[in-house]
């Protein structure tokens, strides 16, 4: 029996697009906490940055690492199923960490556990989405999807930066696990794995049909796409730039800037405002860049999505030097950059590997994406502990960053000759 719950005229797949929205940004705003509690860690538990910069590494890895079989996961037993059962997880997670009071349970607490839940919340439930309900307005979806990621950061850093100045840490974690179980709760009542649940078809066509049932294993197909993909220059280009991606935004600037400001004697709170400022501007840029990526040469936009921001990291420096005026540039400047980078990725991944493949191949480019944000986070924690600046690591980034641009003018245009875990384009 299928269910008939169309809103007169609106498609219920924007109804699974604002849920899906508002997961990741839940999502997103718990993983970007360790920012925030670096200080009052080191305050109260006498650990080093470079000790929590290695929880947070390993936190970032992970998160990347489930992709490819978070893919899997979502096609196999559905996305609704799958997404609560996260975010019971990591809500158990965070309900547990005001009891801890060594680094090895921060470890398995922030590390390990919260690192897999939140991969099963990360960029590929929103290609999972994109793919499942619309042909058309994809790159728009999925822009929005990626958006969610800052507009998380926009709402909680302050909030929570606030909360833990005024009451402690602990109970900015309470506020945090009471928003999972609030949108844990909204998913399982409302989402919609596929548009013939309610009797539609993907938006842009007229065909109601099923999905197609995946019957691979969940293990062991995301490696036979790896397998295949490895054969591909194209999505070295795409792993190669999206680790310099990882290197430059979430594992340096969106795990580091609260401290590198405290190293300048600006509040916390005012530094989670900064990036809160990033987010919102983000969530402009990156939308903007979905519309952009159905329109326009993808390659050309990560040209200039990567070369924008590595000249912004190189400025950086002399802007917590300068003073709120120059930071203030910086955030906006980079904000509008900070993740415009996802939309033409995973359309260039589309073109090249498939729908019925993109998830999984995208989820392994992902990988590459966190292996450099973590690679980021711990060795910036590392030099800053060495050098007594973040200085250098900043700089390396932006360098690093005009390398992507250069290679993703290398990126060929879609082929039509590639077969992804024995399934043809």
């Amino acid at each position: 029996m299928q269910l008939k719950e169309k809103a007169p005229g609106i498609y219920y797949g924007w109804i699974v697009v604002f849920l899906t929205f508002l997961t990741l940004l839940v999502s997103a705003g718990i993983r970007s906490m360790p920012s925030i509690l670096m200080l009052p860690f080191s305050t109260e538990f006498g650990w080093s940055r470079g000790s929590i910069s290695g929880v947070i590494s390993v936190g970032i890895f992970l998160y990347g690492l489930t992709g490819p079989f978070a893919a899997a996961l979502l096609q196999k037993f559905g996305i609704r199923r799958v997404v609560v059962i996260s975010l019971a997880v990591l809500a158990g997670s965070l309900a547990v960490t005001p009891l801890m009071t060594s680094l090895w349970q921060f470890e398995i607490l922030w590390g390990l556990v919260s690192g897999l839940a939140t991969g099963m919340m990360a960029n590929v439930l929103g290609v999972t989405v994109s793919n499942q309900w619309f042909v058309h307005r994809r790159g728009l979806v999925v822009g929005l999807l990626t958006a969610s990621a800052a507009t998380g950061q926009l709402l909680f850093l302050p909030l929570l930066a606030k909360i833990t100045v005024e009451f402690g840490w602990r109970y900015a974690i309470f506020t945090s696990v009471a928003a999972l179980v609030i949108v844990m709760i909204v998913v399982a009542i409302w989402f919609r794995n596929h548009p013939h649940e309610v009797g539609l078809a993907p938006y842009g066509t007229d065909k109601v049909a099923p999905p197609v049932p995946f019957t691979g294993n969940i293990f062991l197909t995301p490696i036979k796409a790896l397998l295949s993909a490895l054969k591909n220059k194209t999505f070295w280009l795409l792993a190669g730039t999206f680790f310099f991606c990882g290197f430059s935004t979430n594992g340096l600037i969106g795990t580091h800037l609260i401290p590198a400001c405290g190293d300048f004697g600006i509040p916390e709170v005012t530094a989670a405002g900064l990036l809160a400022l990033m987010g919102l501007f983000d969530l402009v840029g990156t939308t903007l860049s979905g519309w952009l990526s159905d329109r326009y040469d993808n390659r050309k936009l990560l040209f200039i999505y990567y070369g924008l921001r590595g000249l912004s990291l190189m400025f950086l420096p002399y802007a917590l030097d300068a003073g709120p005026t120059m930071l203030l540039i910086f955030s906006i400047f980079y904000g509008l950059d900070w993740i415009a980078t996802v939309p033409p990725t995973v359309k260039l991944a589309a073109q090249e590997f498939g729908k019925e493949n993109s998830g999984m191949i995208f989820g392994w480019i992902v990988v590459a994406h966190q292996v450099g944000a973590s690679a980021a986070a711990y060795g910036a924690g590392v030099m800053r502990d060495w050098l007594g600046s973040y200085s250098t690591p900043f700089i390396i980034a932006g360098l690093v960053c005009l390398l992507a641009a250069l290679m993703s003018m290398r990126i060929a245009k879609a082929s039509t000759n590639l077969t992804v875990a024995g399934v043809s384009k």
